[in-house]
């Protein structure tokens, strides 16, 4: 019984032995499987980013579709936000220039004199627009003289005035020059050359400067319309002081503009501006007229 233990005993060592020793030769080969691939992949890597690797070898060994391991994160697109319009500068064309309706009942800045009624209104004055960019002054001029029944040609009258870089002593650079400039510049005429060419038309023009709100308010009760140098459609400005050639020194501004009075209330006052008709605040009107020293045209 013994002895046959053993002869059974010896093949069973010797089986388990092969498997032993072939156990540890597969393992082997598994681990050096592996530790070879690692370092070909490395080198692989190593190589694209020295440019001695084509692209493919990268994308074979991370398996994506982009020579870029790692994607950056999808932009965020912003939300478009609301971009304000610049406001266009403001010209002295004032068909261009809406009309602002008064919202608030203004504060009334002077009494009547006794004599002058609390409201005026002139009717039967019909304004047209400019013809061109700076010749505001000779359609006020034109407008004014045809009520008081003279009718005259706007570009008639523009060519009769003199020419200056004195705009009170006549017309200072082109009557379709840019809007806004200061003379010598393309700008415009003051007062007393638009008075005297009126004049050479029969009518009576006085030029004046200095004037007083209640005089004006007094020649629109008697049925005198107005012309007024203001900025402008009745805008705010400053003062500049010009010295042209003659060596006088002459108060210009940008955007000099005329119209003409036709009528005032209690709070404001009502103009014909080229082809519209509108209504300012007697703040803004004595404001925007004091830039030019109150300047006018009125009829005596």
């Amino acid at each position: 019984m013994k002895l046959v233990s053993d002869k059974i005993r010896k093949p069973i060592l010797i089986v388990l032995l092969l498997i032993s020793v072939f156990s540890l030769f597969f393992l082997i080969r598994v681990v050096s499987s592996i530790y070879g691939n690692r370092t070909n992949g490395t080198a692989a890597a190593f190589n694209l980013l020295n440019g001695n690797q084509p692209v493919d070898t990268l994308l074979e060994l991370t398996g994506t579709n982009s020579p870029t391991p790692f994607q950056p994160l999808p932009t965020e697109t912003p939300t478009p936000t609301a971009t304000l319009t610049p406001t266009a500068t403001p010209t002295s064309t004032p068909t261009n220039t809406p009309t602002p309706t008064p919202t608030n009942t203004p504060v009334p800045t002077q009494k009547p004199a006794d004599d002058i009624p609390s409201s005026a209104l002139i009717e039967g004055i019909i304004g047209y627009a400019q013809s061109y960019s700076l010749t505001c002054a000779s359609r006020s001029a034109v407008d004014w003289e045809r009520y008081l029944g003279v009718s005259i040609d706007e570009m008639e009258f523009q060519s009769g005035l003199p020419r200056s870089d004195n705009p009170e002593a006549g017309f200072v650079g082109n009557y379709n020059g840019y809007m806004g400039q200061i003379p010598p510049a393309s700008y415009g005429v003051h007062a007393p050359p638009v008075a005297a060419l009126l004049r050479e038309y029969g009518l009576t023009a006085t030029a004046v400067k200095d004037y007083s709100l209640e005089r004006l308010k007094k020649q629109i009760a008697n049925g005198n319309p107005v012309i007024v140098w203001v900025i402008g459609n009745v805008w705010y400005g400053e003062p500049i002081e010009y010295t042209p050639s003659d060596g006088s020194s002459v108060t210009v501004a940008h955007f000099e503009h005329t119209a003409i009075v036709i009528g005032y209330d209690e709070y404001g006052l009502t103009f014909v501006d080229n082809d519209l008709v509108y209504w300012r605040s007697t703040r803004a009107f004595l404001d925007s007229w004091a830039v030019l020293e109150n300047m006018a045209i009125v009829a005596k």
